[in-house]
This record gives C-alpha cells, structure tokens and sequence, in this order.
C-alpha cells in the first residue's frame, strides 16, 4: 500500500513540479520584464506658505514621458553624473493655479479650503479616469529663523491603473 501511495503522488506530483519549476526558471531568467501590469503617475501640489501672499502655490503634472535610466551613473565606477540639467527639465508641464496659504493679512482660511477643492476635483478626475490614488507624501520647507520669510509645503500624490 505504501509503494501504491508513492507511486500515484509521482505521478500526480511530478507534473506539476516540473510546471512550477520550468515557470520559475523561465521568470528569472528572462532578459527583461515580462510584463508589466500597472502603469504609475504622480502630481505635486506646492503651497507657498510666506507671509504676505508673495508666494506662487500649484499643482504641478508632467505632460511628458522621461526614462530615468537616460541619467543614471554609478557611484563609484562612472564617476560623476554627467547628464544635463537641460535634458532632464521638462520645459512643457501641466500647472493649475491654488491660492497662496496667507495673503497680506496673515493666514487665510478660505484659501486652504478653496485649495482642498481644486486638489479634490484633480484627485477625482484621476480616479474617474481609472486612476488608484495608492499613496500621498508630504514634506515642509519652512523659517529657517529671523530673517527667513520663506516656505513651501508640498504633497506628492502617487497613483497606478491597469495597463
């Protein structure tokens, strides 16, 4: 009875083994990606957050493709990174007005929420567009003491959807 176990979870083991081996093999040995399944885009909101209403606030899109392997160099064995600043700008982007955080008379809380409005209606023209908001970061640039009035706030909005 033993052998008879054996023998049948050979048979029925084996096939599936070899599939599952010969799939591995073939994933990782592949000369590049099979197939991608998701395509990624991002948007920048910046907030000026200077006092006075001097700042410019926007939400910033690119409206061109870049491959970043056209600027990579490799520390240590290419030296320094040669690619040119003028290769990589993008000189035609998508850019929509907000309203600065303050205006002359300090901090101005119709302005955020007018801001809240323009960045929601963006978020939901992405999703309506088939667009996953997957992930949202944010950082600040604020007083670096007395006599520095300036500051920005920005948040980058990460989205992927099928291809």
């Amino acid at each position: 009875m033993n052998q008879f176990i054996r023998l049948m979870l050979s048979n029925i083991l084996a096939p599936r083994f070899l599939a599952i081996f010969l799939s591995i093999a073939f994933l990782t040995l592949a000369d590049g990606p099979i197939f991608a399944q998701y395509e990624f885009t991002s948007f920048t909101v910046v907030e000026s957050i200077v006092p006075g209403g001097a700042g410019r606030s926007r939400i910033i899109s690119a409206t061109e493709e870049r491959n970043h392997e056209d600027y990579v160099s490799i520390n240590g064995k290419d030296g320094r990174n040669k690619s040119s600043r003028k290769d990589i700008r993008m000189e035609t982007f998508e850019e929509i007005k907000l309203l600065n955080f303050y205006s002359i008379a300090g901090l101005r809380f119709q302005n955020i929420a007018a801001n809240d409005a323009v960045i929601n209606s963006k978020v939901n023209a992405m999703m309506a567009d088939e667009w996953e908001l997957i992930s949202i970061n944010s950082g600040v640039e604020s007083d670096a003491g007395e006599k520095d009035g300036n500051g920005i706030f920005i948040t980058r909005f990460y989205f992927k959807r099928e291809k």
